[in-house]
């Protein structure tokens, strides 16, 4: 395991924590897409499914099942918990839009035909888009909070590193996966204007706002 590995892993860790921190201290979920949330806990649900029947490490372990037990609770908090701060109106994106391609992909383009398999494979292709939601609410609204914002960054942060982390074991351990390669950069793109309005706005203490849809 290589520093930007566990760079990545930590900053995915932040992301979910400040997350967490800003809907527990707010009381609030609002401006947080649970449809995001939804797709993100079936992200870890279908890609550690591993959990039950191979052990790589302690570290490996853990990280799984911190990575669950947040997701969950993320999403307990905004469909149970906070339910009434919930912005179901603007959190509108059609989730069948991702999960009818991705699961025919996952059939289609895997490494081997096997159940576990062909589960991790969905979820990798599910995480790729799985903040489409997120980004769509933020387009719908015009605008996220500051705490919001610093939650996509460290998220955005986790794909590039891993990007990082893929061309290290290319050229240490002539490693290359081209399902989690290709989906990593899929889901890093997405998050490029994110990133440059980060900078020169959020950065500088301006609020993050975007063009309204016509």
């Amino acid at each position: 395991m290589n520093i930007f590995r566990i760079l990545g892993d930590v900053s995915h860790l932040l992301a979910i924590i400040i997350l967490l921190l800003k809907i527990l201290k707010s009381k609030s979920c609002a401006g947080i897409s649970g449809k995001s949330q939804i797709l993100f806990a079936l992200v870890f649900t279908t890609r550690y499914l591993d959990l039950f029947t191979t052990f790589i490490s302690v570290y490996n372990t853990v990280m799984k099942v911190i990575f669950l037990i947040c997701a969950y609770v993320t999403v307990y908090m905004i469909y149970v918990k906070f339910r009434k701060t919930f912005d179901s109106e603007n959190d509108s994106f059609r989730l069948e839009f991702l999960l009818v391609p991705v699961t025919g992909l996952s059939f289609l383009e895997n490494h081997s035909f096997t159940p576990l398999e062909i589960l991790w494979t969905f979820s990798i292709y599910l995480e790729s888009v799985a903040i489409l939601p997120q980004l769509f609410m933020i387009s719908k609204t015009g605008e996220a909070e500051t705490i919001t914002t610093h939650y996509l960054f460290f998220l955005g942060l986790y794909r590039a590193l891993y990007i990082a982390n893929w061309v290290w074991r290319y050229h240490t351990e002539n490693f290359y996966d081209q399902i989690a390669v290709v989906s990593g950069v899929v889901q890093t793109i997405f998050y490029c204007d994110f990133f440059y309005l980060y900078v020169t706005k959020v950065l500088k203490g301006k609020k993050l706002s975007l063009p309204m849809p016509v």
